[in-house]
């Protein structure tokens, strides 16, 4: 089954007199349990296409589907809910609310969606631990690392166990040995746990370990390689 199938997707932007295409024509079929990575240079449709995806943006023309449900009909309420169970974000800014400890980061979409806080400390506290961040659960985003911070935001992504965790550009802004962890992290999530990754990334390192690999040019996909 598709977790995400975009049909002729296109998003056009009107920049004075010109027409930039961001996104053209694009289809796309992503997997249950992909590990992919949408590879490319700056300004080639990466980040626009993951928020197609994501329901942050809308199409000009074509169909964006999560799990065989078409998000182009559905309002901005209807989306806010479609993103609050079905996808995951990991943003290169972390996007954690820093007056909130790692544990109330991740706590917080729980509290969104109304689970019973009964369940909160045990979903959240092995998943810290597994993400190595065990111990530091009372910290504040400003009292944590850079790739602390990363898995804080990682573990906020997927604690509710989302159809797809969107990943943009998610080694951006860390040291090269933080980044090798944090993508192995994400891969053993992959394996262990059947989250499907598609990334947004021009890193070697993420290419290197993505299981496919969506180059794209101009706003098109331009080839669509599984290793």
């Amino acid at each position: 089954m598709n977790t995400v199938e975009l049909k002729n997707t296109s998003r056009h932007y009107q920049s004075g007199s010109l027409v930039v295409k961001a996104v053209d024509q694009v289809d796309l079929h992503l997997k249950k349990g992909d590990f992919a990575v949408l590879a490319g240079p700056s300004g080639s449709g990466k980040s626009t296409l993951l928020n197609l995806i994501g329901g942050l943006d809308r199409p000009t023309d074509g169909e964006v589907y999560i799990d065989n449900e078409l998000l182009n009909d559905k309002s901005d309420e209807q989306l806010s809910r479609e993103r609050l169970e079905k996808i995951g974000f990991i943003f290169q800014a972390y996007n954690l609310i820093p007056v909130l400890t790692a544990y109330e980061n991740v706590q917080f979409i729980m509290q969104i969606r109304g689970i019973p806080e009964k369940e909160h400390r045990e979903k959240i506290m092995p998943l810290l631990k597994e993400l190595g961040l065990e111990g530091l659960e009372d910290r504040k985003p400003p009292e944590l690392s850079g790739g602390q911070q990363q898995r804080v935001a990682v573990a906020r992504a997927i604690v509710l166990e989302p159809a797809i965790i969107l990943a943009d550009e998610p080694t951006a802004n860390l040291d090269s040995e933080t980044a090798v962890n944090l993508l192995q992290i994400m891969k053993q999530l992959n394996e262990e746990k059947n989250v499907t990754f598609l990334f947004s990334s021009h890193d070697p390192m993420v290419i290197e370990i993505a299981e496919r690999v969506i180059s794209m040019r101009d706003g098109k996909i331009t080839r669509d390689e599984r290793k």
